[in-house]
């Protein structure tokens, strides 16, 4: 049986090593529209010139979510799928996959096709492709690996370390942010998921540190123990990065941190120098 493991670009990870035998790994890309221009979130994309563009743009700039028929283009390479998205309270996306599943359930019927919700983005989807790929090696079944999944994606956090809302106010996706107003402007924010999947930003203040030094005690709070991984998505900020990773090591001595730099969907979002990190 073959397996087609998807996910929308919000995972920040291009590629998938030591794929398990049997098993391809495809993306289905978000657009960033900053006025004429169109950005395709695909390995090739430029991050800075897109935040630049962003940046040198006075009008609004905005997101268009991977289209059905490009999820069904994906879902059609395999006998068993496993979709991974975006939480359906930021985007189309999950719409999206479940319009394509029922247009390819609807001609083949016998397709096994799985849509997560991961009620998160960036590292959320990157561990639950990764976890996904490593059950299949094991030789788990189908039904089995999707209730992992989703067991999993229970007990998951998020954090959003954004250094301001300048771009997300531009992008006209500030009316979309839980209870947070126009004073926040060029605070340090951080930002964690709802149970619903939206965002509710919790704590500001005037310096990085602080945040830095917040989203420990948050770890802490959540219960965190060092088991699961650490994945940590930044927007050109290394330093800060760098920072929270000795912070972690020094609380968790054994915890696995993954870094990788943001893509294009969630540069778009967390900016210039901002975080996101998932455990």
């Amino acid at each position: 049986m073959s397996w087609m493991i998807v996910s929308d670009t919000s995972c920040e990870i291009r590629r998938m090593e030591d794929l398990a035998p049997g098993v391809q790994f495809g993306l289905v890309p978000f657009k960033i529209r900053v006025g004429e221009r169109e950005f395709v979130d695909l390995p090739t994309l430029n991050v800075g010139q897109m935040l630049q563009a962003m940046t040198d743009y006075n009008g609004g700039s905005s997101t268009a979510c991977p289209s059905p028929e490009e999820w069904a283009e994906l879902f059609l390479q395999a006998d068993n799928v496993i979709a991974i998205t975006i939480s359906h309270n930021l985007s189309g996306s999950y719409n999206a996959a479940q319009s394509a599943r029922e247009m390819v359930l609807d001609k083949y019927p016998d397709k096994n096709i799985f849509i997560l919700d991961t009620l998160s983005c960036a590292g959320a989807l990157a561990e639950a492709a990764c976890l996904a790929n490593r059950l299949i090696g094991e030789g788990r079944s189908f039904e089995e690996i999707c209730r992992a999944l989703t067991a999993h994606n229970d007990t998951g956090h998020i954090l959003f370390a954004l250094a301001s809302f300048d771009n997300l106010a531009k992008a006209g996706r500030v009316s979309r942010v839980v209870g947070f107003i126009a004073g926040a402007l060029n605070m340090r924010v951080l930002g964690r998921r709802t149970q619903d999947g939206k965002i509710d930003f919790f704590f500001k203040t005037r310096g990085e540190t602080r945040v830095l030094a917040r989203i420990l005690e948050q770890m802490d709070q959540d219960g965190f123990d060092g088991s699961h991984t650490v994945r940590i998505s930044h927007c050109d900020n290394e330093k800060a990065t760098a920072l929270l990773e000795h912070g972690i090591r020094a609380k968790w001595p054994d915890a696995e941190i993954v870094i990788t730099p943001c893509a294009g969907l969630c540069s778009f979002y967390a900016q210039d120098q901002g975080l996101i990190l998932t455990y």
